[in-house]
């Protein structure tokens, strides 16, 4: 059974800001090649960390709801854990979208 999620990852674009566009794109193909529709995608800009760790004192944020199985998160979590341009990321799942009364 599919559930609804929301992602929200860090990209770490130092030095290449002019791509966050293409990694993105590239993204939200990963999310479909593990199984994952994207339903929509927020960019939320580039941010300073309140609390610096590491030599990274900021980083692009990204907004991703999509719907997918239990396993295809375990998936995607794993898959970006590897990707170096995924600084970070969290997920929640959300409630069942809401069909509006007629």
């Amino acid at each position: 059974m599919n559930h609804r999620y929301e992602g929200l990852l860090v990209l770490n674009l130092k030095g290449k800001e002019d791509s966050a566009q293409k990694v993105i794109e590239r993204l939200e193909k990963d999310f479909a090649t593990e199984g994952a529709k994207v339903e929509s995608t927020q960019k939320m800009d580039q941010r300073h960390f309140t609390y610096v760790k590491g030599d990274l004192d900021s980083g692009y944020f990204v907004n991703f709801v999509f719907t997918a199985e239990p396993a295809a998160l375990d998936k995607i979590k794993a898959r970006f854990k590897l990707d170096g341009e995924v600084y970070r990321q969290q997920y929640a799942r959300l409630h069942a979208k809401q069909k509006a009364a007629a």
